[in-house]
């Protein structure tokens, strides 16, 4: 399968409250809004973007209509992960881990939606020599 284009759609009955949150603290613009779906556009990357749709639609099977959008971390890779850090904290969302480097090669802390998804924002750091034996060659910053 040759895939054009991917984004992660997320499941809520919160379509508005949660495409805001993507609007007002991660900088997405909407490209198409309904009720029922919200799809949404890095205002700085057009190839970034993220869809909300209401878990309760009739274009969802039977065996998936009401769930909602668990179990999903959103990854986030930035340039200045210290300063989107102050950013967030500014605007006081939930972060659930502070900012920290990890031996795998990465600093970075998670805040959580208002649809209960997490959002990892990272900066790729030099892994650990541990670490950097599990990269494959030139995949490690």
């Amino acid at each position: 399968m040759k895939s054009t284009s991917y984004y992660p759609v997320l499941m809520t009955d919160r379509v508005s409250e949660t495409a805001r949150f993507y609007e007002q603290h991660f900088r997405f613009t909407r490209l198409f809004d309904s009720d029922w779906y919200v799809h949404l556009q890095s205002s700085e990357d057009a190839s970034v973007n993220l869809a909300v749709l209401d878990s309760g639609h009739m274009t969802i099977p039977a065996a998936g209509r009401g769930a909602r959008a668990s179990g999903v971390l959103l990854n986030f890779e930035v340039e200045d992960v210290d300063a989107e850090y102050a950013r967030v904290q500014a605007q006081e969302l939930p972060v659930l881990l502070a900012l920290r480097d990890e031996p795998f090669g990465q600093r970075h802390f998670i805040v959580q939606g208002p649809d209960g998804v997490l959002i990892d924002v990272i900066k790729p750091i030099p892994p650990s020599a541990e670490f950097l034996r599990q990269f494959a060659p030139g995949a490690a910053v």
